[in-house]
């Protein structure tokens, strides 16, 4: 974790706007009060900003959150969630995936349909109301398959919200089933899926997908799979992994991609930045690529966080921190810099902890809300589809503790953490 930053972003904290941009940079000035004025930035604006300087992150980071705070108000929302990973048999390969296994190897695995109903029924009996179902491209799984997920789940707990499947897996499991991918989505739909998660976009840029995924989902089918989601009415959640072998070009790049599809289809319900988790991954531990790096800077996500809030104003406006790749702490920080929701609390996290991500599995409700109201946020539950299901102003969630035993709470380790850095700015 970089204290500096952390530094900077705490002293820019509640500072008025108009003294911090006196002292950034005429550059990176003139986006930001396009920004405060509601007009939007284009992309070569929002590179420009991707690109800015530690001495110009507390003038972003303040824009930001102001900007936060008009289109969504002071709500940090999360969603009680378990993820469900029915198998880790893949054939594609991916530089950057930790979580892939051969068939055949010892820990591979593939979880039947009763053992994935068994876990959503779990999942709803401590207070979730979604499960995020996803999974490897397994080569023997049959045409059927993903239908016959949704049915399991749905036929167990009829109420849970189901949302399954990235892009790639939907354009594997159309293929799998000969069909195109809108009537694939649409047989999906009528068996109970909810929504998808989007990601599988990686960077949507042809060269850097190229080297990240070999032959995984091009942009171009990337892009008409959640399009043709929307279009039937399937929301759909937005990503970009960041920090390898990409640059703030492709950053910007990719959120003017997004920004663009919005525009035509109203379909995103969030952004969520991914940092890049390296300690694992092929990418960065095989060294495959020239010049892959060990995840992004902390003032990069700062960066990343902030520039989102400020370029999909008003078409993306919740904008999510993982904080299973970056941690509480960091997490926390950037509720300061434009994020509005803190993701789900997971449950049964593999894919990110398989490449190497050192935050646990699980963060409780309790310990979502602890961290909103440590930030002096109000914080709140809410549905898939960013409805809200109850506000904690007055009142603590329902206390059921960790799904499994761990070594060591994440939020007084972070606190602990915060402490260290806190004399600094004193």
């Amino acid at each position: 974790m970089d204290t500096q930053v952390l530094t900077l972003l705490a002293a820019a904290r509640g500072q008025d706007i108009q003294g911090l941009l006196a002292r950034t940079s005429a550059a990176v000035r003139a986006p930001l009060e396009r920004a405060l004025e509601g007009r939007e930035l284009s992309v070569q604006e929002g590179e420009l900003l991707l690109s800015c300087t530690d001495a110009d992150l507390p003038a972003l980071a303040r824009t930001a959150d102001l900007v936060r705070a008009r289109r969504v108000g002071d709500a940090v929302s999360f969603v009680v969630t378990r993820n469900i990973n029915f198998t880790n048999v893949c054939y594609m390969g991916c530089r950057f995936c930790g979580f892939a296994r051969k068939r055949g190897r010892e820990d591979a695995y593939w979880i039947g349909f009763d053992e994935i109903a068994h876990r959503a029924q779990v999942a709803w009996e401590r207070g979730a109301t979604e499960v995020c179902i996803q999974g490897g491209l397994h080569p023997e799984l049959p045409p059927t398959y993903y239908r016959d997920v949704v049915r399991a789940v749905k036929a167990q707990v009829p109420a849970m919200h189901v949302h399954a499947f990235s892009p790639f897996e939907i354009w594997f499991g159309a293929h799998k089933r000969r069909l195109g991918t809108e009537a694939f989505l649409r047989e999906l739909q009528e068996a109970g899926l909810g929504s998808i998660p989007g990601t599988a976009a990686e960077i949507l840029d042809v060269e850097i997908r190229r080297q990240l995924t070999r032959n995984k989902l091009t942009t171009q089918a990337w892009v008409e799979t959640v399009r043709a989601a929307h279009r039937i009415g399937l929301r759909s959640t937005s990503t970009m992994m960041y920090g390898h072998i990409d640059s703030p070009r492709h950053w910007a790049a990719h959120m003017g991609l997004l920004r663009d599809i919005q525009k035509d289809t109203g379909g995103f319900t969030e952004f969520v930045p991914l940092g890049f988790v390296h300690a694992e991954a092929p990418l960065y531990v095989d060294r495959a690529i020239p010049g892959v790096r060990a995840g992004a800077t902390a003032a990069e996500h700062v960066r990343v966080h902030a520039v989102a809030r400020l370029m999909l104003a008003g078409w993306i406006d919740n904008i999510q921190v993982s904080w299973v790749k970056l941690g509480p702490q960091m997490g926390q920080a950037l509720l300061h810099a434009g994020v509005n929701d803190l993701g789900g609390t997971l449950m049964d996290e593999t894919i990110s902890r398989s490449a190497g991500a050192a935050f646990g599995e699980e963060l409780t409700p309790r310990e979502m809300v602890a961290l909103a109201r440590d930030a002096g946020r109000r914080p709140v539950r809410r549905g898939t589809l960013y409805q809200v299901l109850e506000d904690y102003a007055d009142h603590e969630p329902a206390n059921h503790g960790p799904l499994k035993p761990r070594q060591a709470d994440p939020i007084r380790f972070m606190r602990q953490a915060r402490r260290a850095v806190e004399p600094q700015h004193a």
